[in-house]
């Protein structure tokens, strides 16, 4: 103690306790990779005080935006698992890894996003480029809407799930078996005609704008 010029073991019984600053909290990596048009929303407080965030649009984000790559930590092994999320894997030097983050100074803003449970909430396709993995909208990303991913068809081979994610909502599984029952088709809206990946539709739409 300052004041009486001794060394104590605990608080000084004549002065009382020092008055303690705190550092100042510093964001994650992963939080400060958050592109400015982006935002975090805390959707659910699990027990142990575990949030549950969400990736949500602060303005209208265009369609065919990439976001990328993830940033992630190559692993044989995933380490980090959570069912709100896609399970990533990438080819490299012949091998096949997974992206893994442990924490969030591991990754970056990509691994807050949370797997589309229908095709109507989905608004990014994931697939693999280059041995990197990147999100890219499929279709105008609203405000306040969350972004929510699934499988590029290619990438969804790869990942050996379905290439147009089909669950209830209360059963959603990050890496599915390969779908073995019909699934809702992607609509065109100017002739009906149906598709099996929305790859196929965009492609497909493109004769109807050459019409016109």
């Amino acid at each position: 103690c300052e004041d009486c010029g001794k060394s104590l073991i605990g608080e000084c019984k004549l002065h009382g306790p020092l008055i303690r600053a705190k550092d100042r909290v510093i964001p994650s990596r992963a939080r400060l990779t958050l592109p400015h048009y982006l935002t975090l929303r805390v959707l659910e407080l699990r027990a142990g005080n575990q949030q549950i965030l969400g990736v949500f649009a602060k303005k209208v984000i265009q369609k065919r935006t990439q976001f990328g790559p993830y940033v992630g930590q190559l692993s044989t092994k995933l380490t980090c698992y959570d069912e709100s999320r896609l399970v990533l894997q990438v080819l490299k030097d012949g091998g096949k890894y997974f992206l893994d983050t442990p924490n969030e100074d591991c990754g970056n803003w990509m691994m807050f996003v949370r797997l589309a449970r229908n095709q109507e909430e989905q608004t990014l396709v994931a697939y693999q480029h280059c041995g990197e993995v990147y999100f890219t909208t499929v279709k105008p990303i609203e405000p306040h809407t969350e972004l929510k991913v699934w499988y590029a068809a290619d990438y969804a081979k790869f990942m050996e799930a379905s290439a147009v994610f089909i669950k209830e909502e209360s059963d959603v599984c990050p890496l599915p078996p390969v779908a073995k029952e019909p699934v809702d088709p992607w609509i065109c809206s100017s002739c009906g005609s149906t598709f099996a990946t929305f790859a196929l539709l965009e492609s497909h739409q493109c004769i109807h704008k050459d019409r016109v």
